[in-house]
Parts: C-alpha cells; structure tokens; sequence
C-alpha cells in the first residue's frame, strides 16, 4: 500500500458547513488546486458528507452547481436552542474535562430526545442523508468518517473496513445531539463525531501535508479544538476557516437551508484569497 502523503480534513458545521466547504474546494479546484485527489480524507459531522461526496468520483464543479439549487425542504428549519446549549454546557460542567464522560452524558440526551420524539425517526434522517450522497457504496481511496457511541462516549472512525454502510456511518457522524436521532449500526446507537472535536485532525497523523477545512473552530471544555489538534501533527499543515464575509453568509443557524446557496457562493469567492496559502502546503 503506498504512504498516504497528502490529507484533506473537513470539518463540522451543519447545512451551511457543507455549502460553504463545497464551494471552497470548487473554487480552489478552478484555481489549479485540487484538493479532492487527497490520499487520506477524514470528515466529522457536514465534513463526512463532504467526504463521501469528494471521494464519489462526481466533478466538484457539479457538486457545487448542487449547492446552488433552490431549497425544496418544507417547514421550520432545525436549528441548536438555548435549551439544547443549556444542557450541553451542563454536562460540560459535570463531567469536569472528561472527554468520555462527557461524550457518554450527551450520548444519553441524544437517546432521550429521539425516544421522546423530539427528533425525526431514524428513518427519515436516514433518507435525507441518502439525498445527499451521489453514491452509498465506500469509495477505493481512504475516508475516514468519526462518530462517537452514544453509551459509552467511545469514539469511532468508519471505513471501508468496518463492515458499516456508508450511509448509515455518514448519518451517524451528523447526527447533532437533541435535533437529530443516534444511528444504529450493529445494534450500537451512535451520534455526532463533532463531540470529539469540530474536526478530529488528529487522524491525519502521519501525513506529510495536511489541509483542514474547518467552518468551525473552536474546542470548548472537553471538546478538542482545530488548533490543539493542528499543534500536535508532524505534519506541513494549513487550516482555512470562514472570513468574515463567510461568516456573514452562513448567518446564526448553520442547519438552516435557506443560507446553503450563499454559504456556497461565500465559500467560492474565499477560494481566491487562500490560493496560494493551500497551494504551498499542498504542493510540497
């Protein structure tokens, strides 16, 4: 098996994570850099769905015309409440740093919720997830996809060897405690990588050049942020975040599919201004 030289990361970040994540690497693509022939991608979370999608094979010029289409979903959109926040900042508080602690506490909120019908079935978010999928077989490069046991807070990265379909791995990893429901996989219920960390850098260990696209950034309490992450690899490593004209873009609800076109467009025009900063990691 040759070294796996080269890692794209892509992390969480809801609707507007994918559009924006999309539209960057299209942009850049038409710049001359190419980031979808990574050896090794790891998506968490919107960055699974991304994965999946450069990995499948369709041109990233299409998947972004994809990104440009109108909105068809009906009703209200989901969205993270201050309730949801409330419950999440107290479990920081008392599992006191423990990160598997801590992944175990939200994992049991997860399972409350969908079992109180507070979130769509598993069948339905199961469907939306295929929608946007060009294919639910695993591709023959590398993907990793993360997400975290819902009992007992381990954390997990999928692949083509794990004996779990694409699918249902891709639904896991975005499967946002208390908005949307755990995914059985073997008869285990798992929910979100991004409880983890919003990227889950660190299983780029090993590569020589690494690229994270990341919508969001930051780490709180025991959740590992991009930069800890980053500071550990051995690796030449750049990690492009939002700009404030993205920012703008994806708005204060990033599962809203109202903002998906301009969060794409935002993350196009971005495309221009980092350039050259991805192409001197990538390039090597």
């Amino acid at each position: 098996m040759s070294p796996q030289r080269t890692a794209l990361v892509l992390g969480g970040g809801g609707i507007t994570g994918i559009a924006w994540e999309v539209g960057l690497l299209a942009g850049l693509a038409e710049a001359g850099v190419d980031l979808s022939t990574a050896d090794l991608v790891v998506g968490t979370s919107a960055g699974s769905v991304v994965g999946a999608q450069v990995t499948s094979g369709v041109p990233l010029a299409d998947l972004y015309a994809r990104q440009l289409l109108p909105v068809t979903e009906q009703g209200p959109p989901a969205r993270v409440g201050r309730r949801l926040i409330a419950s999440l900042a107290l479990a920081m508080l008392r599992t006191r740093g423990s990160d598997v602690a801590f992944r175990r506490r939200v994992g049991a909120l997860a399972v409350r919720a969908a079992d109180a019908g507070h979130t769509p079935t598993e069948q339905e978010r199961l469907a939306v997830i295929g929608d946007r999928l060009p294919s639910r077989e695993w591709p023959a490069r590398p993907l990793r996809v993360t997400a975290v046991d819902a009992e007992s807070g381990e954390f997990r990265a999928f692949d083509r060897t794990s004996g779990v379909p694409l699918l249902q791995a891709v639904a896991a990893s975005c499967a946002v405690p208390g908005v949307y429901p755990p995914v059985t996989v073997a008869g285990r219920r798992w929910v979100d990588g991004g409880m983890r960390s919003p990227a889950n850098v660190d299983l780029a260990t090993g590569c020589e050049r690494v690229v994270v696209l990341a919508p969001i950034v930051r780490g709180v309490g025991p959740v590992a942020s991009v930069d800890a992450q980053v500071t550990a690899l051995v690796a030449r490593v750049t990690v492009v975040s939002p700009d404030p004209a993205s920012v703008a873009a994806i708005g204060r609800n990033v599962l809203d599919p109202a903002a998906r076109e301009p969060s794409a467009r935002a993350g196009h025009a971005q495309a221009v201004a980092v350039t050259e900063q991805v192409r001197e990691v990538w390039a090597g």
